[in-house]
């Protein structure tokens, strides 16, 4: 059995992959509780889950499920630290959707 894809993506694509898993990587600006609030190329409201420990200003990847209201449900997040060139990560969602047959099948 094939894993599921989970194709890069930013802000800007999360209307295109509702109810979809796919992994985001942008900076935490703001934290409430169980939600933040992550800048990637615009912001994305997060749920998270009781295994997230996020870090404001630090950079963060999470893979998780893109909600009908545009928010994103956090499956899992991962701590990047302060130290990433958010250049090269759009580079990176950019060539994921330009060659998308490569990375994921479009439904």
């Amino acid at each position: 059995m094939a894993a599921e894809a989970t194709p890069r993506i930013n802000a800007r694509y999360l209307e295109t992959f509702t109810n979809s898993t796919v992994r985001i990587l942008g900076r935490v600006t703001s934290l409430r509780g169980e939600s933040a609030t992550v800048d990637a190329n615009g912001s994305i409201q997060v749920h998270l889950n009781r295994d997230a420990h996020l870090t404001l200003n630090n950079a963060v990847e999470i893979i998780g499920k893109v909600q009908p209201d545009l928010s994103v449900k956090v499956f899992q997040a991962m701590d990047f630290g302060s130290n990433i060139d958010f250049n090269a990560v759009e580079a990176v969602v950019d060539a994921t959707h330009r060659y998308k047959e490569i990375f994921y099948t479009a439904d």
